[in-house]
């Protein structure tokens, strides 16, 4: 396995609900790609959508913890929503302030169909919200204030990528 180059804004993937995984067993492979595809510096979390794979699940890498889950369910958010410096792999070089709640926990299972139950705080709080809205089809532009996302989608236009 390996890591998997990123999907870039504009790819239908990204804005695309991902499909349930009806046997986690069967993720063994999807899974390795994406702790691999997280391992990299300066990275939070990677969804199976970012790699091209219509699938829920995600990997996650914050203060030296690593793992992934198959199947998420955000299942709480606590805390009024603050705004955060986002950015994401998919949308590169870019990052506005982007509404999350300080607390969020996530549900779903491993391989193996064992319960994962992660939350957190902070940067993990955030890569769990970022990575279950990808899951969801969305980007964080799409939960940007309405003069913050102009000022995205201008930004996002002037980059050598798009």
């Amino acid at each position: 396995m390996a890591e998997r180059a990123i999907r870039i804004f504009g790819d239908p993937v990204l804005k695309t609900v991902s499909d349930a995984i009806a046997d986690p067993a069967s993720a063994r492979a999807l899974v390795q790609d994406l702790l691999d595809s997280v391992a990299l510096p300066g990275r939070a979390g990677v969804a199976a959508c970012q790699i091209g794979v219509n699938l829920r699940a995600f990997s996650w890498n914050v203060d030296g913890e690593t793992g992934y889950v198959i199947n998420p369910t955000l299942v709480e958010v606590a805390g009024e929503a603050e705004l955060v410096d986002e950015g994401c792999l998919s949308v590169p070089e870019l990052f506005f302030k982007t509404p999350r709640h300080p607390f969020a926990r996530v549900v779903g299972v491993d391989l193996d169909g064992e319960t994962v139950d992660v939350s957190g705080t902070g940067l993990l709080a955030q890569a769990l919200q970022h990575e279950c809205d990808h899951l969801d089809g969305l980007l964080y532009l799409d939960r940007l204030e309405q003069p913050t996302r102009r000022e995205a989608l201008k930004a996002i236009r002037g980059t050598s990528w798009f």
